[in-house]
């Protein structure tokens, strides 16, 4: 793994065969996971109340916090995309 680069310069060195296999292994687990669940149900909601509550005001509070939390998750990794980018480094 010497001759592999850090941080945005990896993906280049990915074979087309490698994306090819990540994307048809990303669309077997979105096609197997029973697209008639997610037509009639809420998405996400498999029943499992352990983490979410049959409350639905603590249930708003909750997935408002997680989708929050998502959101700064996001913004957390695009800025260090954009530092990899500017610097070649995202540690600084």
């Amino acid at each position: 793994f010497a001759d592999i680069p850090n941080g945005l310069a990896a993906i280049s060195k990915v074979p087309a065969m490698g994306w090819a296999q990540v994307v048809a292994y990303a669309g077997f687990c979105e096609l197997s996971a029973g697209s008639d669940d997610w037509k009639t149900g809420t998405p996400g909601d498999y029943g499992f109340k352990v983490l979410t509550s049959s409350d639905p005001a603590e249930k708003t509070k909750k997935l408002s916090a997680e989708l929050a939390n998502g959101r700064l998750a996001m913004m957390a990794i695009i800025g260090m995309f954009f530092q990899d980018g500017l610097t070649g480094s995202a540690w600084g």
